[in-house]
């Protein structure tokens, strides 16, 4: 699996440098990685990260047609914040939904870490939501995603996803540094 590994790496990697000028060109880049995932995550038997890649393939074609439709000549789009009252239903739904993955995961499948699985795929969802809505508040949640991602992968004896989430997690800090300066 390692070559797939590898591939869809290095289509993780054009998405994230094209995240950070916000171009709307990390869409195709962003399904194709997704994709490859699906297929080495369920090799790896981390069940919530297959389920997780499924909602990004839906949310890269959504986020593709939302993001063109506002994006400048430049195809980059504009980023703002959220209201403190958004952030808190926001850590509400992801809390609860990491409780309830994990709960079924634990009691229903052989995954491989059910709480910290569904915990950083439920912080995923809501970051990629945030991604898609163009919000700054998604970048934190994506350091923390792949902070956890690194030590996970890692676990499961991952190295290529394990290598690629120390660059992600370099770059989400990048990426919110400049996404809060555009807003």
């Amino acid at each position: 699996m390692p070559p797939l590994e590898a591939l869809a790496a290095a289509f993780g990697l054009a998405n994230s440098l094209l995240l950070a000028r916000r171009s709307v060109w990390n869409f195709p880049f962003g399904l194709v990685m997704v994709s490859l995932y699906a297929v080495v995550f369920l090799e790896a038997r981390l069940f919530s990260a297959v389920l997780l890649q499924g909602f990004f393939i839906a949310t890269q074609v959504w986020g593709w047609r939302e993001w063109q439709q506002v994006a400048g000549r430049d195809d980059k789009v504009p980023v703002s914040g959220l209201s403190s009252r958004a952030r808190l239903g926001a850590a509400a739904a992801t809390l609860a939904l990491a409780l309830l993955l994990g709960l079924i995961t634990s009691h229903f499948t052989t995954a491989a870490a059910p709480f910290l699985d569904a915990g950083n795929t439920s912080l995923s969802i809501t970051a990629q939501l945030l991604t898609m809505a163009r919000r700054v508040e998604a970048w934190p949640l994506w350091v923390v995603v792949n902070a956890v991602s690194v030590a996970l992968y890692a676990s499961q004896g991952l190295w290529i996803p394990t290598a690629l989430y120390c660059v992600f997690l370099v770059l989400a800090l990048r990426i919110w540094q400049l996404w809060r300066r555009a807003a």
